[in-house]
């Protein structure tokens, strides 16, 4: 079991899959029995701490750590890429949330969709200069309403696939 919740604490901690990816493989595994609600919480539980711990490290040295990249040569597309990319997808949100920067960020965050998380939504931040506090506080709050919506579309899932078998 203990191998079970390590798998998705650290997949929760993979960039692009978080837990989006690690609350199914959760309810694959039978960590959220639908009948155990303590330990569906615990779960969710290690999914979110796993999501959220590379959040702050994310803010304080990716941006400085792509600005250094970018003109080496074996790293030095990959990191103009994410810092165009981070860039990019900043602006766009800033355009679109105006002055409520930290709900749109909340929500970037918190849509289970491709391409939207806390490692974008955090390097989007950090490369619009946004709060430290403000940022961590929206990611855990995108991060809560992410982790709520993967729960719900997964215990549904898993409860229709048992009903149906």
């Amino acid at each position: 079991m203990l191998k079970s919740y390590l798998t998705v604490f650290f997949v929760s901690m993979v960039p692009l899959i978080e837990l989006r990816g690690a609350i199914p493989i959760a309810t694959a595994l039978s960590l959220m029995p639908p009948d155990n609600i303590p330990q569906i919480i615990l779960t969710y539980a290690v999914c979110i701490l796993g999501n959220m711990i590379p959040v702050p490290i994310i803010y304080l040295f990716a941006r400085r750590f792509l600005e250094w990249g970018q003109d080496k040569k074996l790293i030095g597309g990959m990191c103009t890429f994410f810092l165009i990319k981070g860039k990019k997808g900043g602006e766009k949100l800033q355009q679109k949330a105006g002055r409520g920067l930290f709900f749109a960020l909340f929500l970037f965050v918190g849509i289970p969709l491709p391409g939207t998380g806390a490692w974008t939504g955090t390097l989007a931040a950090s490369l619009l200069d946004m709060n430290f506090k403000e940022t961590v506080i929206a990611c855990v709050l995108g991060v809560l309403l992410a982790g709520i919506i993967m729960l719900l579309l997964s215990m549904g899932v898993s409860g229709a696939v048992t009903a149906a078998v």
